[in-house]
């Protein structure tokens, strides 16, 4: 056999070879690319359904800020007024009363009342600065006396910003960003322009299936990434949606008492007004029977709420507490 024609054969066998091993660099690229778009949707879909519980629960966290504000200006401090106006108030040694000793309020119980409530009124009258998003999240999140100052130094309303953002959980909720982006691409899909010499054809080749079967190791890598983001914003999403039920229920509740008490108060006030003296003071032991049961029934509502105001929802380390787990258990079962 002529040696030319065997070199001539050769070449071609090479450039045979050399498409093959492109074709399969094309098909390879192509799988590589399928995965990394699917990874990519994945993720996407993920982080939009997470950015929707999140919202959510941001707006329950501010919802029940506000109910708590609501419910300090609206009922706990016209019931604080009305009962410092009463002299001798001892319900657990009222003859025929031992039952509504549960109900009595201390003068701590009072003063924490009358200083969350006096801060309220500031902030929903524009007093502090006005109710900020940052301040009505971090309210909603975490008990009354703390997030207000009461249990401490009573610091200004300003810090409550502060608050919520050097939170992890309110800096989440508040928008932080979320690591879950930067899938890479693998390189894209390399193109053969036109016929040339096959033994330079079939070295292309094998150079091109190289870089592809790295490209789907790459797009492989991606995928089980994405996997590992996706169940993290799961994780998350079920988190928002646990806070925002607990918000959900303890705003409901807050609205309920909200309105109970403020019936109860002018209830109080009416006795006070039929029994205030000179100096505007009413003394508890000219009450009737029925007056200081209408008394203890506005206690009680009192203490009601002030326990919802006290429970935090949130741990410092954004976790749900044990202590509103333990009030959503008692809210639900008085539904």
């Amino acid at each position: 056999m002529p040696i030319p024609f065997i070199i001539g054969a050769a070449a071609i066998g090479a450039g045979l070879l050399g498409a093959k091993k492109a074709y399969d660099a094309h098909e390879t690229n192509e799988r590589a690319e399928r995965i990394n778009r699917s990874a990519e949707r994945s993720v996407d879909e993920a982080k939009a359904k997470l950015e929707k519980s999140r919202n959510a629960c941001q707006k329950s966290l501010e919802y029940l800020g506000a109910a708590k504000l609501a419910v300090l200006n609206d009922a706990v401090m016209p019931f604080v007024r009305s009962f410092k106006k009463i002299h001798h108030v001892d319900l657990r040694n009222s003859e025929g009363l031992d039952e509504l000793s549960k109900f009595n309020i201390s003068k701590d119980e009072l003063a924490e009342m009358e200083e969350m409530g006096s801060l309220a009124e500031s902030m929903v009258s524009g007093a502090v600065g006005g109710v900020a998003a940052g301040a009505l999240t971090a309210l909603g999140a975490y008990g009354a006396a703390t997030t207000l100052g009461v249990a401490s130094t009573g610091a200004a309303i300003a810090g409550l910003s502060g608050v919520a953002a050097t939170n992890a959980t309110l800096a989440f909720l508040g928008g932080g960003s979320l690591a879950a982006g930067g899938l890479g691409m693998a390189g894209g899909m390399a193109v053969l322009g036109g016929l040339v010499a096959g033994p330079a054809l079939a070295v292309m080749g094998f150079v091109l299936n190289s870089k592809a079967e790295e490209n789907l190791e790459n797009a492989r890598a991606n995928r089980a990434e994405a996997e590992k983001i996706v169940a993290q914003c799961e994780t998350a999403c079920t988190m928002c949606d646990s806070i925002k039920s607990r918000c959900d229920l303890f705003t409901e509740a807050l609205n309920k008492l909200k309105s109970q008490l403020k019936a109860a108060v002018l209830t109080v006030e009416g006795i006070v007004s039929r029994y205030e003296d000179g100096s505007g003071k009413a003394d508890f032991r000219k009450f009737s029977s029925d007056e200081q049961n209408s008394l203890a029934a506005a206690c009680s509502l009192a203490k009601s709420v002030k326990s919802i105001l006290d429970t935090p929802i949130l741990k410092e380390n954004g976790e749900l507490t044990s202590e509103s787990e333990n009030m959503a258990g008692k809210l639900l079962a008085n539904r």
